[in-house]
């Protein structure tokens, strides 16, 4: 599988009409993420819980909280899941909130872990370009290290969930398509698409 397909689309398809105008749905959190701190994601398949590292991707996993004190995680799609490789997500259903995100980039982080099974890292299109969407691996990707996906935690916690995410669609959901039209675009065309319901920060 070519690590150049992992990737985000960033370009002119979040500016078309049909954007919706709701908010976030908590506050983002100001400052630093905490040193560690968990995440349950409650999914339709269940839930899986990952724990984020600062010491491992500082600027990373300073977004991946700001992300979810949001609450943008809430209704995304798993629109890209490939057995044995990743499964992905972190494309919200309000276009303007993904734009947002986009319009500041995160500077890199140094790949600090290795991409094994569990971890999660920001899918990206090279130096620069992380901004909002995430994916789980499913398997040890060793390749992805050398390309610059920099782990920013691991899921400790329902790694079971994350393997029974709905697969059968592969990589048809396009991104261009999310973007624009939101999840109404997925449950028209990939009813089947397992989502999170909510991800919050929880206690240990």
């Amino acid at each position: 599988m070519p690590v150049k397909r992992i990737c985000l689309t960033l370009l002119a398809a979040l500016l078309a009409a049909g954007c919706s105008s709701s908010s976030p749905a908590t506050t983002v959190p100001a400052g630093p993420a905490p040193d560690s701190f968990r995440v349950a994601f409650a999914t339709s398949r269940g839930t899986f819980v990952v724990q984020a590292n600062r010491a491992w991707a500082p600027h990373g996993v300073d977004r991946f909280y700001q992300l979810v004190g949001e609450g943008f995680f809430d209704e995304n799609r798993f629109y890209r899941v490939l057995p044995g490789f990743i499964a992905q997500f972190g494309a919200n259903d309000d276009p303007k909130r993904n734009k947002a995100w986009e319009a500041i980039p995160l500077p890199d982080d140094s790949a600090r872990q290795h991409n094994v099974r569990g971890t999660v890292s920001y899918a990206h299109l090279g130096p620069g370009t992380r901004t909002h969407q995430l994916f789980v691996n499913l398997k040890d990707n060793p390749n992805l290290d050398r390309e610059g996906f920099a782990p920013i935690g691991r899921v400790v916690d329902g790694m079971a969930v994350a393997d029974s995410l709905y697969a059968e669609y592969g990589e048809d959901p396009r991104y261009q398509l999310i973007a624009t039209m939101g999840n109404k675009y997925l449950a028209r065309m990939f009813p089947k698409l397992d989502y999170i319901v909510t991800a919050r920060v929880v206690e240990k």
